[in-house]
């Protein structure tokens, strides 16, 4: 007579207390930590894009912009909330969440935290070729400067044409069998270099008018923003965004070296490239909207990537907070110095440039280590 077959207890989870997914083809671990960071920072969001809209020459209450936003107000309401004041929130939103996303993106595939759009050139070369059409084409189209369509149709364009072609050399000239994380950035560092030095000269032969008005759009404003700047971003989302998040699951396995992403399956090449043209995209087309915003690529992600306790910054939760951190960046650059509104890229400088010391310093200490 033969011995009862042995039965097996079913195998614990390879993670304690994280219990595989599966639906067809498809698996992953469901992770609540940052589901419920991404719903605190999308309520955040909410609160402060109201208090935004509600402030002004014409004050309404938080509790009234909400009703306006979901059907209620009054006629004056509506005006004031959805034609006069929504669109100037949602382009900072709309411009926080694509240069957060673009961050991540760049981080993780060169792995390292100082690889965003604002350091390694791509936001500088949108600004340079922007400086250029308004100097030149200021000169051109007379002595007022640049205005009618040259402006709102011109330096969106050059914009977004600058930071393409800048990322484009950078990506190139860092090329060597392969992208390698240290040497993209050292390039992009330089070539960021070139284009201040280009930016500089054209301030200094510009008009006085001309330059004031480059200044300006240098440090990144939301002043005047209207639906001709929310829907070109918001079509230009629509499809970069959602083609980040399917190639998301490749970012994971990019944090790695390159043998062993190899060796988990990933084309590490091609990976790479289609990335890295997602991330160029989103931030062409923010700085092309609303200047160069600094800082909001550099720290978003990384506060992502702590709060979620994850290892590579997880792109829903920083597009949500890049969102949050530019619409609250906003309301203190309206209301912090009374009348006066300062540009809204100078106040993410002010919150940016203390984290920014804060990974120089902690990489130095782990280099001692």
């Amino acid at each position: 007579m033969s011995a009862p077959a042995e039965v097996r207890e079913p195998e614990a989870p390879a993670v304690a207390g994280r219990r595989p997914l599966r639906v067809g083809r498809f698996s992953g671990v469901l992770r609540p930590r940052p589901l419920i960071v991404l719903a605190v920072t999308a309520a955040v969001l909410l609160l402060a894009a109201a208090a935004n809209m509600g402030r002004g020459d014409y004050p309404i209450a938080i509790t009234d912009v909400l009703a306006t936003l979901f059907g209620g107000g009054d006629a004056g309401q509506q005006l004031v909330v959805l034609e006069l004041r929504l669109p100037r929130t949602l382009t900072g939103a709309l411009v926080g969440g694509a240069l957060a996303v673009s961050g991540a993106i760049l981080q993780s595939v060169a792995r390292n935290p100082l690889a965003s759009p604002d350091i390694i050139g791509v936001q500088w070369g949108a600004g340079a070729a922007a400086v250029f059409v308004i100097v030149l084409g200021g000169g051109a189209a007379g002595a007022a400067g640049v205005g009618g369509w040259f402006a709102s149709l011109g330096i969106p364009l050059a914009a977004l044409l600058g930071g393409l072609v800048s990322s484009t050399l950078v990506y190139v000239l860092a090329w060597r069998r392969g992208i390698q994380g240290y040497r993209l950035v050292l390039i992009g560092i330089g070539i960021q270099a070139v284009l201040v030095a280009a930016v500089q000269w054209l301030l200094t032969v510009a008009q006085i008018y001309q330059a004031a008005q480059a200044q300006v759009w240098l440090n990144g404003s939301l002043n005047a923003r209207s639906w001709n700047e929310v829907v070109p971003l918001s079509i230009a989302m629509a499809v970069l965004v959602p083609l980040a998040l399917v190639l998301a699951h490749q970012l994971g396995g990019l944090r790695f070296d390159d043998d062993t992403a190899r060796g988990i399956g990933i084309r590490v090449n091609h990976a790479r490239t289609g990335l890295l043209f997602v991330a160029v995209g989103l931030a062409s087309v923010a700085t092309a909207a609303a200047g160069p915003i600094a800082f909001v690529a550099l720290v978003c992600p990384q506060i992502a990537r702590r709060i979620c306790r994850v290892g590579s910054p997880p792109l829903a939760v920083s597009l949500v907070l890049g969102a949050a951190l530019t619409v609250t960046a906003d309301l203190i650059a309206r209301t912090a110095l009374g009348s006066v509104e300062l540009p809204v890229g100078i106040v993410t400088a002010v919150l940016g440039a203390p984290y920014l010391l804060f990974l120089l310093a902690r990489a130095r200490q782990e280099a001692r280590a």
